[in-house]
């Protein structure tokens, strides 16, 4: 069993009155890219910022790689590598004078600096604008710059908080695809990220959490397994009626029908024969129908479900 990179512990913050980490508990193992989910205000930011040590915390117990984070555990602290959602770069230095300054925090040694700074530079593809200036660069190359200034020290543990917010695709591909290749190479990732597509993708096991608490935590296979949904169908008709519909409304797994512009849809729950069960029907009353598409439900879904709140920018 792998080893444990992060432990948190009954984990409480307040702000006056308001509780915006609730006796939160989560453990992300060594070698995972571990997704952490939730609406706005939901507690992601502040749980990320006690866990650096840049936020006192009323309640807690807080582990990396199995020692006690805190402000001075500067040893520590240099095996963490952190990008968070907001650009921070120096507008005065070049993309190479950037990634320079950031890894010189943690490594002294100048050849070897040097090193991992060209080492950063190829790795999110910036050899071309390695003297050029933030404000020259786009948005999505400016986003690699952010990622090369946090990881280019080579942490064991990247904290990337919304990465690929607002980014071209070309770019977001070039940063998911970068973000696979650094746990590759044995980095363990904390991910958050408004793109269900993205955490689906990239990420091993995910934690949904809203008002500071631990809503559903596993694979997202795990997560589906959670909620009622588990398979829509959607098919092009005509027309229906209503005796129709209270029919296929009373499917084996059926909980919910709509019909709408010349769309059936239907909500299934369990099952594994669904389609076939609601073609049969209609195929019996002999009526036509054009496209027909089954879909499983995605990690939108099960995030909308357990939170019941959209999630968003």
């Amino acid at each position: 069993m792998a080893n444990t990179a992060v432990k948190i512990e009954n984990l409480v913050k307040r702000y006056g009155e308001v509780i915006a980490v609730d006796h939160l508990n989560l453990t992300i193992r060594e070698g995972e890219i571990f997704g952490l989910l939730g609406p706005n205000g939901c507690g992601k930011t502040t749980t990320i910022n006690c866990l650096l040590s840049l936020l006192s915390y009323d309640k807690g117990d807080i582990e990396i790689f199995g020692e006690e984070i805190t402000p001075t555990n500067y040893k520590l602290k240099s095996q963490i590598g952190v990008v968070m959602q907001n650009v921070a770069v120096f507008d005065e230095l070049t993309v190479s004078e950037n990634i320079d300054y950031f890894c010189g925090l943690y490594i002294r040694d100048k050849a070897l600096r040097k090193q991992y700074v060209e080492e950063a530079i190829s790795f999110v593809g910036l050899e071309h604008f390695r003297k050029f200036y933030p404000k020259k660069l786009s948005g999505g190359l400016l986003r690699r710059l952010n990622i090369a200034c946090g990881i280019a020290h080579k942490p064991k543990l990247i904290i990337l908080d919304e990465p690929t917010v607002a980014v071209d695709p070309q770019s977001r591909n070039k940063i998911l695809e970068g973000i696979v290749e650094l746990n590759k190479r044995g980095a363990t990732i904390l991910y958050t990220s408004h793109y269900m597509d993205e955490v689906e993708q990239v990420c091993s096991r995910i934690a949904i959490i809203d008002q500071g608490k631990n809503l559903a935590l596993g694979t997202t296979e795990e997560l589906k397994k959670l909620i009622k949904k588990s398979e829509i169908i959607t098919i092009d008709i005509l027309t229906l009626t209503e005796e129709d519909l209270s029919a296929i409304r009373h499917l084996p797994h059926v909980y919910e029908v709509s019909f709408d512009q010349h769309k059936l849809t239907v909500l299934c729950s369990g099952g594994q024969h669904n389609l076939i069960h609601v073609l049969d029907y209609l195929q019996q009353k002999n009526y036509s129908f054009g496209y027909v598409h089954s879909e499983l439900p995605s990690l939108n879904d099960v995030f909308l479900e357990i939170t019941g709140k959209e999630l968003r920018d």
